[in-house]
């Protein structure tokens, strides 16, 4: 249950109000006068802090503007005389969340403590809103009939009820989040935060700060705390992606934070416990990398507590037109209102691509088509494809009307468009990566995407 700092001078009222938190669930720390508190808060952080008026070596509103310096989010009760309303009003100028009356009523102090961390917890999930797109998913919906993707599903749906830490091996695009949120869905964590950290996408002098947080004045520019992702989890679970470009530096402190169920913010004098559930993610070899000394071997075996390989799309057979139809009719709905259907040229085509960008090229080919089709039946153009090695290429939707240079210039356009698509999917969206692949340089390939309109 949520620690409360009980800063109370005279002993016996400090200890009916212990007992009257405690046996409502809560852990108390107390602290005898306004010294005391100071130094409590300062050590560790607390959830609330309820702190008397008047008292030694201090007052309530020393413990008050010590405890906003600390974290300006605690919600601080303060309790008063009734000769001193005014100072408690004053108080809550200052920052107090409220304040309670002497003689304390058990049934009020209690509500008021309940609505205190109510209103933190509101606070932390708006940070969380913001930060993270699980509206446009909600509950995961994995579809296809393979037996390698049921696999993984049986897999998923078996895990998930424990608290093992899950590691998901795959190439990129395959729907390795899809799968974590479904074992956050499944798990009893699941009305708790799902937080989502590319490892990837965050420089390597952030990644730290980004998963740890940080206490006011640690660096320049550290004007206040900030709660890192883990914090921001509580109770729920972490997914890490791309865990494989985690800096070699932070995976240590990765590993306590599993190990112990704790971290330390930048700056912190004390460890901050921490209730989280952890699914990583990579598309590398982990153990090659071990091997290379690019991973951490004692990381690597307390990651890999429950491996789950997600099958890349060209090993699912027939899933690709079931995951074609489903995005057709989803998108479709989507953007015109009605369901997108594809021609049986479409179907044909699908089939033969190889898909290295995985679900994600798949996904976006049709959102492609979806947009830049005439009708509601999405043709082979839509989508962008070409058959690997189509020996008809009006099977597949290619206009060979006009002379030689014409249709010659339109097949080199396709095969432009449909290569810088599969550069874009491999490379994640990094388009230095992309155009590297592709042997070109930034500049021409920038002025592809804006040609093709990708």
């Amino acid at each position: 249950m949520p620690d409360i700092l009980l800063v109370e001078d005279k002993e016996s009222l400090r200890r009916v109000l212990r007992l009257t938190l405690e046996r409502a669930g809560y852990s108390v720390t107390e602290a005898a006068d306004a010294r005391e508190a100071m130094a409590e808060i300062g050590r560790v952080p607390h959830k609330i802090v309820l702190t008397d008026l008047r008292m030694p070596n201090g007052s309530g509103i020393d413990v008050l503007r010590a405890a906003k310096t600390a974290d300006n989010d605690i919600p601080v009760i303060v309790m008063t005389a009734y000769g001193s309303v005014d100072e408690a009003v004053q108080a809550m100028k200052d920052g107090a969340h409220d304040f309670l009356q002497k003689p304390v009523d058990s049934n009020h102090l209690l509500l008021l403590v309940e609505r205190a961390l109510e209103q933190s917890r509101l606070r932390t999930e708006n940070i969380l809103l913001r930060e993270e797109w699980s509206k446009r998913y909600g509950f995961p919906r994995i579809v296809g009939e393979s037996e390698a993707i049921k696999r993984a599903v049986g897999e998923t749906q078996r895990v998930a009820q424990t608290e093992a830490t899950v590691l998901l091996l795959g190439e990129s695009g395959t729907g390795k989040e899809l799968f974590a949120r479904a074992v956050h869905h499944l798990s009893n964590r699941r009305d708790k935060p799902f937080v989502a950290i590319n490892c990837a996408a965050i420089p390597e002098t952030l990644i730290e700060n980004e998963l740890f947080g940080h206490e006011r004045g640690a660096f320049t520019g550290a004007a206040d705390r900030r709660l890192g992702k883990f914090e921001l989890a509580s109770g729920g679970t972490v997914f890490l992606d791309e865990i494989g470009e985690l800096p070699l530096a932070v995976q240590g402190k990765l590993l306590r934070a599993i190990e112990e169920k704790s971290i330390d913010r930048i700056g912190g004098r004390a460890p901050v416990p921490v209730d989280v559930r952890v699914v990583a993610a990579t598309n590398k070899d982990l153990r090659a990398a071990v091997d290379h000394g690019e991973f951490r071997g004692d990381l690597f075996f307390r990651l890999a507590v429950f491996p789950i390989d997600i099958p890349p799309l060209r090993e699912r057979g027939e899933d690709v037109l079931l995951l074609a139809r489903h995005f057709a009719a989803e998108i479709g709905r989507e953007l015109r209102g009605r369901e997108a259907t594809l021609s049986d040229a479409s179907l044909q085509a699908l089939r033969a691509h190889r898909w290295p960008g995985n679900v994600r090229e798949l996904e976006n080919s049709i959102e492609r088509a979806c947009i830049l089709a005439d009708e509601t039946e999405l043709r082979p153009a839509d989508l962008g494809l070409v058959s690997d090695g189509a020996r008809d290429l009006k099977a597949f939707g290619f206009d060979l009307s006009g002379n030689l240079g014409e249709a010659a210039e339109r097949a080199v356009k396709m095969v432009e468009r449909q290569k810088i698509t599969e550069a874009l999917a491999q490379s994640d969206g990094n388009k230095s990566r992309a155009a590297e692949a592709l042997g070109v340089s930034y500049k021409t390939f920038l002025t592809k995407i804006k040609e093709y309109n990708l």
